[in-house]
């Protein structure tokens, strides 16, 4: 062929400018395509209680809330494992200790979002972030004044991570539960405070404390001011 070009060479180019007319047009309908079709969807958020906690469909199976016992008390309750765990067992622990000694029909926890209330605290239960101590008596007005001191002692031990029912209204006295998103600091903070509690002698539930005492009810009715407000 003229020009020293052989014929393999020719074929060489012409395959050369084949590819990058293809890939131009590639391009070229992709930069053509509507944004619809690049577009990913969102990703859908995961529904939550109240307290802002992912919901559990059931629990001890593929889920965050296991059937968890009470130490000291021969009872066990469904709940959200880790920080939400170690504060509400505290709870349910002091309750039973210095309130009133539960048998295990008194104690309920994790509960199918069917059934509840989905934009009230109870359902805080399908998460696995609430329980609920002698569910017959939500009822204000279950307990004694002193009972109802220890309550306030308790609530104020947990520093406003936990709130009672009985301060809602409608009024739920059977019901505990976390008032703080799974991303508060204080969930951590308090579950930390609780573990280094247990495991030091005389702290922990289930030891003497006196509720009577004025630095313990000052601050227990500042906890009890703040959270009727809300």
């Amino acid at each position: 062929m003229r020009d020293g070009l052989s014929r393999r060479n020719v074929m060489k180019h012409a395959g050369v400018i084949t590819a990058t007319v293809a890939v131009g047009s590639l391009a070229t309908g992709t930069a053509m395509a509507s944004p619809a079709q690049n577009r990913k969807a969102a990703p859908s958020e995961a529904p939550t209680s109240a307290n802002g906690w992912p919901l559990e469909k059931e629990a001890n199976h593929i889920s965050t809330v296991w059937t968890r016992p009470v130490p000291g008390t021969g009872l066990e309750v469904d709940v959200r494992i880790g920080d939400a765990e170690m504060i509400l067992l505290h709870v349910i622990r002091r309750f039973h200790y210095e309130v009133e000694q539960l048998p295990r029909i008194d104690l309920a926890g994790w509960r199918p979002i069917d059934g509840l209330h989905k934009d009230l605290p109870e359902s805080n239960l399908a998460s696995g972030t609430a329980v609920r101590i002698r569910p017959g008596a939500a009822a204000k007005g279950g307990l004694f004044p002193l009972q109802e001191l220890v309550v306030r002692d308790i609530l104020a031990d947990c520093q406003g991570v936990i709130r009672w029912g009985g301060d809602n209204n409608p009024v739920d006295e059977s019901l505990f539960y976390l008032d703080r998103g799974p991303n508060d600091e204080r969930v951590r903070q308090v579950a930390d405070k609780l573990r280094t509690g247990e495991a030091t002698p005389g702290e922990g539930a289930g030891a003497e404390v006196d509720v009577v005492a004025a630095s313990r009810r000052e601050q227990a009715n500042r906890l009890a001011q703040r959270q009727r407000k809300r």
